[in-house]
């Protein structure tokens, strides 16, 4: 039973005890009960219609009634304070829902990158965060030799903290050097930035990776970031790409490995954010398998439309509602 249909019951108990001793602790229910009345959206008018009904239906003598108005009275006071509070949360709440939709547009600003040609590599990506503001993080760099540096990076955590630990990652990617471009060097350096500026609280993983469009090869390092795939082409085979290494900001002085693989025509370098591969629907977590036959499914399309294809499948198996940050980058060779 609802509230609503209760509050009679809860009115008229609750008047029958003050009347009979006059009792301060019923005035105290009074103004508890006025709380409620705010939340289920029970306006003034009801209340006096209700005060007035209770009253008729009891058949309370003169005297009764008019003591009943300490009672109503007790109600109306504390309705108006609580409606006061409740505007004024309400006015805090619009402007922290203004101020975040600022800093969302300032993050994808500041975050933008552009998703680069690159001769012979068909490149898909897509990046929606589970709120306004993205704890996720990619970025793609082009060297005056043409090679592709990637990165995807993902915030232990959500909202407003993980995506400013996001835009020290930025931070830090755009203040190296031009020749820095050693995916362990990269996660070294970055290692000691997020070391020395992000709370201790929050930890970051990342995977960098580089590809050489003349010989064709990916190479990669990780730090502690989940797992994606290499696809093999002439076997219609999926590969983990693994790379063990520590999560950014724990120790400064941590190394970290490279890995890598040559890419055939066909080939695919799959990379992905943790809400990607934990997609969790009303049976549980889905297994990599199921991800790696999705990928299977869409093979023949491009690599925007393979990411794109996953994204609203994965959507759909959640009921359109994202439990965490969402990043699926295809990197396919096709020459």
């Amino acid at each position: 039973m609802g509230f609503r249909e209760t509050l009679e019951d809860k009115y008229r108990d609750i008047l029958s005890k003050y009347l009979e001793d006059k009792n301060e602790q019923a005035l105290y229910q009074g103004q508890k009960l006025s709380r409620k009345l705010i939340e289920h959206h029970i306006g003034p008018e009801e209340i006096i219609s209700l005060h007035k009904f209770v009253i008729v239906e009891n058949g309370y003598r003169e005297d009764n009634i008019l003591h009943s108005f300490d009672i109503l009275l007790e109600v109306m006071m504390g309705y108006g304070l609580a409606y006061r509070e409740h505007q004024s949360l309400r006015s805090e709440q619009l402007a922290l829902k203004s101020e975040i939709e600022v800093a969302a547009k300032m993050q994808q600003t500041l975050l933008r990158t552009v998703k680069p040609q690159i001769d012979g590599l068909d490149i898909g990506v897509i990046s929606v965060p589970a709120r306004q503001m993205n704890g996720d993080y990619y970025h793609f760099i082009k060297d005056e030799h043409q090679c592709l540096g990637v990165a995807i990076a993902d915030v232990i955590g959500k909202g407003i903290p993980a995506a400013l630990s996001m835009s020290m990652i930025k931070y830090g990617m755009d203040s190296f050097p031009e020749g820095q471009k050693s995916p362990k060097d990269i996660l070294e350096s970055l290692n000691r930035v997020v070391e020395q500026n992000v709370d201790p609280s929050m930890f970051i993983t990342m995977c960098y990776g580089v590809y050489d469009p003349k010989s064709h090869y990916f190479t990669y390092a990780s730090a502690g970031h989940e797992p994606g795939f290499f696809y093999m082409s002439t076997q219609q085979k999926f590969q983990d790409l693994e790379a063990k290494g520590l999560l950014l900001g724990i120790d400064k002085r941590t190394k970290y490995k490279e890995f890598g693989h040559q890419l055939e025509v066909g080939d695919m370098v799959i990379l992905l954010s943790d809400g990607v591969s934990e997609c969790r629907t009303q049976e549980g977590f889905i297994e990599r398998e199921d991800l790696m036959a999705m990928i299977y499914d869409y093979i023949h399309m491009s690599a925007q439309e393979i990411v794109t294809n996953i994204y609203k499948d994965l959507e759909r198996l959640q009921d359109f509602e994202l439990r965490d940050d969402f990043t699926l980058i295809i990197l396919r060779r096709v020459d």
